[in-house]
């Protein structure tokens, strides 16, 4: 159906409904809308039209993405994890990931995503060439942590597949109060 059409079905609904509820005699209100109802099913019989509730848009699948053809760039990380071992709630701890572009193409890293606002990543914004390095600077706040934290930086990139995940962790120890317990 075509949204002239869709436009149309919907405004006789619509009037319908309004000629129904301001309407002062019930049998000029039914003959009315039976009127409208004969008009809306002509317009929905129409070949080629359908009713407005399959008129709706379709839902679309996500498609899966397809390896571009051509030569591609690619990381090679030193690693892809880092532990930081025990830490205090409330550190700021650092750590750089080294890669070289292994690939046939210069690598161009579109973004770089922290798993939560406690993790900052720092990524080169600049093409890296063939056989070229540099490096991801992962930055953790561990500001009301506590426990075994797990985080992530997702990098995005011209490469195949297009992410990346980097990953760093660290036993967050909770912070003690010098002034004794809370009163």
């Amino acid at each position: 159906m075509n949204m002239g059409k869709l436009g149309l079905n919907l405004l006789l609904i619509v009037s319908v409904f309004v000629i129904a509820s301001t309407s002062c005699s019930n049998k000029e209100s039914e003959k009315r809308i039976a009127e409208l109802e004969n008009r809306l099913k002509e317009l929905e019989s129409t070949p080629g039209a359908s009713s407005p509730v399959t008129a709706a848009a379709p839902t679309t699948t996500p498609q899966p993405e397809v390896k571009p053809d051509g030569p591609l760039p690619s990381f090679k990380f030193e690693e892809m994890e880092h532990d930081f071992g025990a830490i205090k709630e409330g550190d700021i701890v650092e750590h750089t990931f080294e890669f070289t572009n292994t690939g046939d193409a210069p690598l161009i890293i579109q973004s770089a995503r922290g798993s939560c606002g406690c993790t900052v990543p720092e990524w080169p914004k600049e093409p890296i060439p063939v056989g070229g390095t540099s490096q991801v600077k992962a930055s953790y706040n561990s500001k009301g942590k506590s426990g075994m934290e797990n985080k992530s930086i997702t990098l995005t990139a011209n490469t195949w597949p297009k992410q990346t995940v980097l990953r760093i962790k660290a036993q967050v120890q909770k912070a003690s109060t010098a002034d004794g317990p809370v009163k």
